[in-house]
């Protein structure tokens, strides 16, 4: 069984006991926090949702939170002096599903 869930503005394909990295969420760490369900996979019975799945839920526990490697951003234009470096951490909330419910 598996299912579609909507957090942050992405869509991501689930099942029991996976780990993932979400966009950071404003709960705390143990706490448990349930997405949007928008299509949900069981044997070969599919539910697709409009835009969500009725009666269905995935419990999402949440592990840490954290910030990704640095990436650098570098802009110049050739022959005109101008660079400008920056560098972004973006932050997320890792989260184990815990359960999925049809």
């Amino acid at each position: 069984m598996y299912a579609v869930i909507e957090t942050g503005g992405k869509q991501y394909r689930v099942e029991e006991g996976q780990r993932l990295r979400v966009e950071k969420l404003p709960v705390g760490v143990g706490e448990v926090v349930t997405p949007r369900v928008l299509m949900l996979v069981k044997d070969e019975e599919v539910k697709v949702g409009t835009p969500e799945v009725a009666g269905a839920r995935v419990e999402l526990r949440v592990l840490r939170h954290g910030k990704q490697p640095k990436i650098v951003i570098f802009k110049y234009k050739p022959k005109k002096n101008y660079r400008r470096k920056q560098g972004h951490r973006q932050l997320y909330t890792e989260v184990l599903v815990s359960k999925i419910e049809s």
